[in-house]
């Protein structure tokens, strides 16, 4: 058996591969292995393990051959999956889901507070040494407490989101293709009929939907203009569901507040992007899940789906089940 691995990872994940006894190759690199290069490894492998960055569409998947049977993503996410090519070659997908999400939503929590309490500017202005007295008019955020929440999007991720709210004592309003009256019950969420009923109500709007062609700049310009002046954006789910254009006219316009990202359209964002010009839009590299030992889990259980697929066993968090079904394994 010949895994390939498209980047450096945590080791959990490679050791257990190594232990197999099985052909293990891996591109040792912390950037992106180039396209070409990418598809000349991947020539005879019976498995891949992939982050978001690689896509796999059939051009790959020709140029690995019928040996592939499994591509292993490290990420909740698979819009890099082609997942019909994939399905209709019977190759399986597989993702790393609930080994992240509290992680991940820790992160956009601690973007909400940081935007919020004005966190980055009030750091700079420290490290400026412009800090020479206290002020009451220095530095006034936002209150968190007793605000209201609105999330776009319950699923695993969202649902962490607005449990970290109750702490708050935080109204939660959502919205959700499907309503969750368990939580409603449980939590005393509301439920909104549409997007832009959230974005009136709410102080803090957290995204949490999938990103797929109906959710493609699902916020923009005229449901920016739908939120509160002294609303906050925060996105940790995928770039391109903010139009980044709108998100820059309405933060340079004091539409709304702020905003705290996580994921950028493009990203990585290009240095001449102009939401790198503003001092109340917050932008890191993508590191929702960067734990160290959340990282840990999502390289064992790629690892696990591809060592349980090359020993006929069903992989633990199939995306495409299908491929599974046609494999024997289901």
């Amino acid at each position: 058996m010949r895994v390939f691995i498209t980047r450096n990872i945590p080791d959990i994940g490679p050791a257990k591969l190594r232990a197999t006894g099985w052909e293990i190759d891996q591109w040792h690199s912390d950037e992106v292995i180039p396209r070409a290069t990418l598809l000349e490894k991947v020539k005879d492998a019976d498995a891949i393990l992939s982050l978001l960055t690689e896509r796999i569409d059939g051009e790959l998947l020709e140029a690995a051959g019928p040996r592939l049977k499994v591509v292993a993503n490290l990420a909740v996410g698979f819009d890099n999956f082609v997942v019909g090519e994939m399905t209709q070659r019977h190759v399986i997908g597989t993702n790393t889901p609930e080994v992240l999400t509290d992680t991940t939503a820790d992160l956009a929590w601690a973007l909400l507070m940081s935007t919020a309490r004005m966190l980055p500017q009030a750091q700079k202005y420290v490290h400026d040494g412009k800090w020479t007295t206290w002020g009451p008019l220095l530095f006034r955020g936002q209150d968190i407490h007793h605000a209201t929440l609105g999330l776009i999007g319950v699923g695993r991720i969202g649902a962490a989101m607005a449990r970290r709210a109750s702490g708050f004592e935080m109204k939660v309003v959502y919205y959700d293709a499907y309503r969750r009256q368990d939580l409603e019950e449980k939590y005393g969420y509301h439920y909104a009929s549409s997007v832009e009923e959230v974005l009136h109500q709410a102080d803090f709007v957290s995204v949490h939907t999938p990103y797929m062609p109906e959710t493609h700049h699902l916020i923009n310009a005229d449901r920016l203009k739908m939120m509160k002046p002294t609303a906050i954006l925060i996105n940790s789910a995928r770039g391109a569901i903010v139009d980044p254009k709108a998100l820059y006219d309405a933060l340079h316009n004091g539409t709304i507040w702020a905003a705290g990202l996580d994921v950028t359209s493009p990203e990585p964002i290009h240095m001449d992007d102009p939401l790198l010009t503003l001092d109340n839009c917050l932008i890191v590299p993508h590191i929702a899940s960067a734990s160290m030992q959340t990282r840990d889990n999502m390289s064992e259980l790629a690892a696990d789906n591809i060592i349980n697929v090359l020993s006929h066993k069903a992989p633990k968090t199939p995306v495409n089940k299908d491929a599974v079904v046609a494999q024997g394994l289901g």
